[in-house]
């Protein structure tokens, strides 16, 4: 506690990172006896930046003199600021991360231009990822009120846009850290896709499913009615070539590590798709996902028969999926989280805490809370203010870290 004749003292120590700074530098203050009120440290590519800032009872220059020459004998410069009393360093109203391949200077630029203008302060930036793509999460403090907040949100999804980056908006406080439930849609989100496309390949009609498929996504045409549509075109396929789509899916990029470092964190993780339960359980079982929603096909004397069983899962039934995963784990619907890529997810996206529209179509990117652009399904781990650091570490007890050539 700052005292009534107290100083505040700024101290600022840059220079070579090596053992030993920082005890050469809290000795020095401790001959002062004074009382510490924060503390922050970086170290940038062998650099570091270290700042403390104390309440100090006696003459802050004598302090200025013995510090230079304490921090002199290991290297480091040092800058000595005096003042006032300070406030209580306010929370962080907003988490802003911004994701690109790469992020120039003119994207951050550009970010940290049209955030002042709306009366944003940047409190602090960190990067989180360096490997598949660049990620830096700047915690910000805007005005408070729903309208500030809701500018904040349209301003930087126009740089997004503009910019060819990814950027995140999230409330800041505890909430950001307290989700706990995760759903993923299955085809282009989960795996590289479209399991319909796939089956109506091994069945001819391709391109017959693919243009009712791509109608569907858009939203142009009601997804029970395209899926029975498509459905029908496989109808005699032998019902082995189920397995065969089974066994030839392919992760998106990112997607195994996801659920890893997820359920280490404790994370519930299912799917919700609009696919086939047949050819989507296999690979659910491999991940240890918790919950499983999709619609099943019709098999009878080992040939498809063209339609589906029981109701079809649909924009609505996502939802409502959703809904039903969170309750029967007793996780707060506003501490889930959804991805998904189309339409159809619409309301599976509003209805969670957090929606992240990945690779999607301008319907469901309107209405996301997050879009990403970037085929890294592990980008999602930092919208969750995940780092790629913490991520290794943990793969690295179990002989995990593998780090793919990005082409």
């Amino acid at each position: 506690m700052v005292g009534a004749v107290d100083t505040t003292v700024l101290v600022t120590v840059t220079g070579p990172d090596r053992p030993g700074v920082t005890s050469v530098l809290f000795a020095a203050l401790s001959r002062h006896n004074v009382s510490l009120l924060d503390v922050e440290q970086v170290v940038i590519r062998g650099r570091l930046t270290l700042g403390v800032l104390v309440a100090c009872p006696e003459d802050g220059e004598a302090l200025h003199e013995e510090l230079e020459e304490a921090m002199a004998t290991v290297g480091m410069t040092v800058d000595v600021e005096i003042g006032a009393n300070p406030g209580r360093r306010p929370l962080s109203s907003h988490a802003v991360v911004v994701l690109g391949s790469p992020v120039s200077a003119r994207a951050m630029r550009t970010v940290a231009r049209e955030m002042a203008a709306l009366g944003v302060n940047i409190d602090s930036i960190r990067g989180v990822a360096d490997y598949p793509v660049t990620g830096l999460e700047l915690l910000v403090t805007a005005p408070d009120s729903a309208e500030a907040d809701k500018s904040l949100r349209t301003v930087l999804a126009e740089v997004a846009a503009r910019e060819n980056v990814d950027i995140a908006v999230e409330r800041g406080g505890l909430a950001r850290r307290a989700k706990r439930l995760i759903v993923f849609d299955v085809d282009s989100t989960l795996v590289q896709g479209e399991v319909i496309e796939m089956l109506a390949a091994c069945a001819g009609v391709e391109d017959e499913v693919r243009a009712v498929t791509d109608a569907a996504m858009r939203g142009e045409i009601d997804f029970a009615e395209s899926l029975h549509q498509r459905v029908a075109t496989l109808a005699g396929l032998d019902a082995s070539v189920v397995d065969e789509v089974a066994d030839g899916l392919e992760l998106m990029p990112g997607a195994r590590t996801t659920i890893r470092t997820l359920r280490r964190l404790g994370f519930r993780c299912g799917v919700v798709s609009g696919g086939f339960r047949q050819v989507i359980e296999g690979l659910a079982h491999e991940l240890e996902l918790d919950f499983v929603q999709a619609n099943t096909l019709e098999i009878v004397d080992g040939k498809l028969t063209g339609r589906v069983v029981g109701d079809v899962v649909d924009r609505a039934a996502k939802a409502t999926a959703l809904r039903d995963f969170a309750s029967q784990v007793g996780v707060p619907m506003d501490q889930t989280v959804a991805v998904g890529d189309g339409a159809n997810d619409i309301d599976m996206l509003n209805a969670a805490g957090l929606g992240i529209a990945f690779n999607a179509k301008p319907a469901l990117r309107e209405v996301a809370d997050t879009a990403l652009s970037h085929p890294f399904l592990d980008a999602v781990l930092f919208i969750l203010g995940v780092t790629r650091n913490e991520v290794e570490a943990a793969d690295a007890v179990d002989g995990l870290v593998r780090r793919v050539p990005l082409s």
